[in-house]
């Protein structure tokens, strides 16, 4: 597979021109890679309306992904969730949209909805004891459907999760295409998927349209993503690069499109040998953490999702016994461990892992007292309302019977459990509190 956007840049950086354009390091090296961090000059194309080397790259991607289009974004899965609830808002510009999305949603759709002013109604999982999830059946969502007192034009699910934890897609989708409502996906940890033995890529799956963060899951750098929209919703394509366009910076990133670009021969020569190599690998050192009597959750493959508490310790004790065994991870809080693999990570890093656990001595289980997640909540005001009014910041002790103006929560999980519009409660503040959140942002009464 050819490398358009690689090989321009390439040439371009082996030329030595006088660089009388931006950037304003002029190809001089300070840290290293200056000579390939380049802007739209002549024959570089136009990520927003590329016809030249940005189109043929995402050509490559498209086949390799099997989609109408895919679409790259230098801003990470967040623009591609803007943009595709913004395709669905273009549908209908003259009335409200209204999406009907599972509660488990990242920050980046709450200041969407608030950009686009659509209306949302939530699908509240079952039993759900931490905040990333929400465990939506088919079920769920067709009750919803029916439920609802106003047409719905999207339904929005995450899956899989920052748990690992995925969606039943292919039914979802079935019960969505029933209804004619479109379903999208955010996709940001399942990139890889698409190159799985079974191919579980919410687009093969049924999905309308998905976002992918490649830079999760595959050698991207970091804000690389993708933008997917399944052949049988070829009419979204209309308004995809209008819709990116709203709400991308005018000067995307060409390290990061010469890392999607570079990916896609990657993809197609070696991928999927190494990734079910990698499945294997990480399918063994889950067999291994279980055989220390430390506790594994079933997750999507590339995931490593260990049950602290019920072992005797919490994720963050976890989490600092591994740092100083050298080893990073990628989530922790009082629950649970998060640790992502990749065909990048080599033999020894399995055996570090592996290693560290072996050390560490399994005590009591902690008791876990399940706090009720995703409640319904009141709301006083609508998102756009809440997260452009007037607010100040409170410490969440005193926010009960407040408005939530925008949701300050970290990235990961950047899972709110207070959506903007929405009467603080009791048990949010409880929750608030479990995941180490002092201070929320109400609306002012002043």
């Amino acid at each position: 597979m050819n490398t358009p956007i690689v090989d321009f840049v390439k040439k371009y950086a082996d030329a030595e021109l006088v660089r009388m354009h931006m950037p304003g390091h002029k190809g001089k090296s300070f840290l290293g890679y200056e000579g390939f961090d380049i802007t739209e000059i002549e024959g570089a194309d136009v990520l927003y309306s590329p016809n030249g080397i940005i189109e043929q790259s995402e050509n490559n991607a498209s086949k390799l992904f099997n989609t109408a289009h895919t679409y790259y974004s230098t801003q990470g899965s967040s623009l591609c969730i803007n943009a595709m609830l913004a395709i669905i808002a273009m549908n209908k510009p003259l009335q409200k949209t209204h999406i009907l999305a599972a509660r488990n949603v990242h920050r980046a759709f709450v200041h969407a909805a608030a950009l686009l002013d659509l209306d949302v109604s939530w699908v509240y999982p079952h039993n759900v004891s931490h905040i990333c999830s929400a465990d939506i059946t088919a079920d769920d969502i067709e009750k919803a459907i029916a439920e609802s007192d106003k047409a719905i034009d999207a339904v929005y699910i995450t899956s899989p999760d920052y748990l690992g934890q995925t969606l039943d897609i292919r039914n979802i989708s079935d019960i969505c295409r029933k209804h004619g409502i479109p379903l999208l996906v955010d996709n940001a940890h399942g990139a890889y998927l698409a190159f799985s033995k079974s191919n579980e890529h919410p687009i093969n799956l049924g999905a309308d349209m998905c976002c992918d963060s490649a830079h999760k899951t595959l050698p991207v750098l970091t804000s690389g993503a993708y933008l997917h929209i399944s052949k049988k919703s070829a009419h979204y394509c209309k308004n995809a690069r209008r819709a990116l366009s709203l709400f991308a910076s005018t000067s995307p990133s060409y390290l990061i499109l010469q890392s999607l670009d570079l990916c896609n021969d990657y993809l197609e020569k070696h991928f999927r040998a190494q990734l079910a190599e990698c499945i294997a690998k990480t399918d063994r050192l889950k067999e291994q953490i279980n055989s220390c009597n430390f506790y594994v959750l079933d997750s999507e493959r590339l995931k490593i999702v260990v049950d602290a508490k019920k072992s005797g310790y919490t994720g963050t004790q976890f989490g600092n016994l591994l740092r100083h065994s050298g080893i990073e991870c990628e989530f922790c809080d009082d629950d649970f461990l998060v640790l992502m693999t990749s065909p990048q990570n080599n033999d020894n890093d399995y055996i570090k892992v592996y290693n560290a656990f072996s050390q560490l001595k399994p005590k009591a289980a902690i008791e876990n007292n399940i706090l009720p997640h995703n409640l319904p909540h009141k709301c006083a005001l609508s998102i756009r309302q809440a997260v452009f009014s007037k607010h100040e910041t409170a410490d969440v002790e005193n926010a009960c019977g407040e408005i939530c103006a925008l949701p300050l929560v970290s990235c990961p999980p950047a899972v709110p459990i207070v959506i903007s519009g929405e009467v603080i409660t009791h048990n949010d503040i409880v929750l608030l509190k479990k995941y180490r959140i002092d201070k929320i942002e109400i609306v002012s009464k002043g």
